[in-house]
């Protein structure tokens, strides 16, 4: 279920593989995702699969399904601050949200976009991003570290999780040089030669401009979604496609 599972501190820090879920086919089998669908409108995962699959995952944290906080992630930078009362609320369109209420988990979903979760460990502070091409480029990132530090966090450490490595992210050449216009870091050449995007590169630099210090866990384990049967790859499998997630609870 998890390629890592951390108490650090106050935060609990986690990110998942597919493997451990009830869904089945391509989404086979720890998909945390219902909205992914394929060609046809009916090709997609059971909402109730997916709902299991997210049950298994609240139980090791201790907590129902609906104290696991999710997002409509929409490729952007807003980060949504969130407590007890967002368990009773729908989804916020964002692809980050921080917390320091106890208890609560937060997920962010990816499969191939760079899963990211921050947390300021003494202080019980944490969150999650979800930081794909334009979020990258965006910095939510960057967003996400300055709502946690409203929040009063100091010393923060972000891990960045499983995804698409820069010598296997194929993008047109004008991307590429949008792209690393913005953040220099993300630019890179596939192992074709060709133009590709590094966006843990660009994330890891804009952490570590915000004073972040930075556990780089797929680069550690030398995992790239793309390479990777045990994880989800948009870019492998097209939008048959699940989806894994980057976990934190503050702890209670």
């Amino acid at each position: 279920m998890f390629v890592h599972d951390r108490v650090i501190g106050r935060v609990r820090v986690a990110f998942t593989h597919r493997h451990g879920g009830v869904s089945t086919g391509p989404w086979s089998s720890l998909n945390l995702a219902a909205g992914v669908r394929g060609e046809a409108d009916d090709d997609h995962d059971s909402a109730a699969a997916v709902s299991a699959n997210l049950t298994r995952l609240a139980e090791t944290f201790g907590v129902s399904e609906r104290e696991v906080l999710t997002m409509r992630q929409v490729h952007g930078r807003d980060v949504v601050v969130v407590g007890r009362a967002a368990v009773d609320a729908a989804p916020p369109a964002a692809d980050g949200l921080v917390t320091r209420t106890p208890g609560l988990v937060l997920l962010a979903r990816a499969a191939d976009c760079v899963p990211v979760a921050i947390a300021d460990r003494a202080r019980g502070l944490a969150g999650v991003a979800h930081s794909g091409r334009a979020g990258t480029q965006a910095g939510v990132v960057t967003v996400a570290v300055d709502a946690l530090r409203d929040l009063g966090a100091a010393e923060l450490e972000a891990w960045i999780g499983p995804r698409v490595c820069g010598a296997c992210y194929e993008v047109p050449g004008w991307m590429r040089d949008q792209v690393a216009a913005v953040e220099p870091a993300t630019w890179s050449t596939t192992r074709a030669g060709t133009p590709g995007l590094d966006l843990a590169g660009g994330v890891r630099e804009q952490l570590d401009r915000a004073g972040v210090v930075v556990h780089d866990l797929a680069d550690e384990r030398n995992v790239c979604t793309m390479e990777c049967d045990d994880f989800f790859s948009h870019r492998r499998q097209g939008t048959r496609s699940g989806r894994m997630g980057v976990l934190v609870q503050v702890q209670p």
